[in-house]
């Protein structure tokens, strides 16, 4: 069982940026396992905004996202991070951490979610 724990949400003015980070409670992350931040936004379908293996292979953004977020994870494993510039109102969400076992098709772990507020 992995426990992901989400930080880093908040109100911020349109232009502006945040970072998110999602750590695995009392672990790190392992290479084999896949990390991804969704969101959802009232109303509105849970969106997959970008995604990393921890054992390396490219990133991958949907086109929402792409040239402003940026997926990262640090060196120890402990903790991967959303790098959100260029902030927009309708990036207004909950944004979601999840993982899952490399091999898995499905994201079994899931956070509780970190509001982002991005106002005009």
């Amino acid at each position: 069982q992995v426990e992901l724990v989400e930080s880093g949400g908040g109100l911020v003015q349109a232009g502006g940026s945040l970072r998110l980070s999602c750590a695995a409670a009392g672990r790190t992350f392992t290479s084999n396992m896949v990390v991804a931040w969704f969101r959802q936004a009232p109303g509105q379908e849970r969106e997959l905004v970008a995604v990393i293996s921890i054992g390396g292979a490219i990133p991958s953004y949907s086109d929402s996202v792409k040239g402003r977020f940026t997926i990262s994870r640090d060196n120890s494993m402990i903790a991967v991070y959303l790098q959100m510039n260029s902030l927009k109102p309708g990036d207004t969400a909950v944004y979601y951490c999840a993982a899952r076992e490399a091999l898995s098709s499905t994201f079994q772990y899931w956070g509780q979610g970190t509001q982002v507020t991005v106002s005009s």
